[in-house]
């Protein structure tokens, strides 16, 4: 079926048409960089126009099977709305949960990499000695590993993202949020390239350069400008998409 007939045959909005395939884009984009836990960790939207609900992953798909029509349609209450899918319970819990606390974020991300889960083993793992990571650092914040699918984890995470939007889930993982899928797709890109340098530098027999503390103000005060902004990853998403498209993912049906 056409996106066109899609949009017709349901009454869907070509906002949410739109929005449906950059993620089922970024979860193509995610398995070509290898941030993928077979079928678990997921990428969820707000619908556009409709703030009480958001797309995310039907479980059960491997990233590179999702498409932008077996992406599932969710509201806060944990519905799923119009056509039926699976949703995994502790997703929801993490998507509903920042977007409740979050009216600024349209977009999130969850990853189980080897870098994001080395650097959560650690209290506060990420240190400001890389360019990449001070592209990320005054943003990051660490949540404790709680219970999962628990009405408690979904308010305590809503309070652990409050002061940032680039989160290491201790024991766990890493998870961005954004204005925009390109976004948290940006904050998602420097924050695992972060951590994959802390945990090389950990390896190493001598302590790292450090970075003057000026520089690393310097650095915070210019993130803080252009993260909000809507150009702010959007060439790089751009540029991964159209990979994708050369490597023949069909995720547009």
């Amino acid at each position: 079926m056409s996106s066109a007939m899609k949009i017709a045959s349901t009454g869907m909005s070509d906002a949410e048409w739109n929005a449906r395939c950059e993620l089922a884009a970024l979860y193509r984009i995610c398995h070509d960089l290898g941030w993928t836990d077979t079928i678990n960790t997921h990428m969820s939207v707000r619908v556009p126009g409709e703030p009480e609900h958001f797309l995310i992953n039907n479980y059960g798909e491997m990233f590179d099977e999702i498409t932008a029509s077996s992406l599932i349609k969710m509201d806060m209450a944990g519905n799923v709305i119009g056509e039926g899918g699976k949703f995994n319970a502790a997703g929801f819990t993490i998507h509903s949960g920042i977007y409740k606390a979050r009216p600024d974020a349209n977009c999130v991300l969850h990853t189980h990499t080897r870098a994001g889960g080395g650097v959560s083993l650690m209290k506060r793992g990420l240190r400001p000695i890389s360019q990449d990571a001070l592209h990320v650092y005054d943003d990051v914040v660490y949540h404790e590993y709680g219970v999962p699918a628990t009405v408690e984890e979904c308010e305590a995470l809503g309070r652990s993202c409050a002061t940032g939007s680039c989160v290491v889930l201790l024991n766990h993982g890493l998870l961005t949020l954004g204005e925009t899928i390109h976004g948290a797709m940006m904050r998602l890109y420097m924050l695992e390239r972060a951590c994959e340098l802390e945990l090389i530098a950990r390896q190493l027999d001598e302590k790292p350069v450090e970075i003057a503390p000026f520089v690393i103000e310097k650095a915070a005060a210019r993130m803080k400008k252009m993260r909000p902004t809507w150009e702010y990853g959007r060439a790089e998403f751009e540029g991964m998409m159209r990979s994708v498209d050369r490597k023949g993912h069909k995720y547009r049906c």
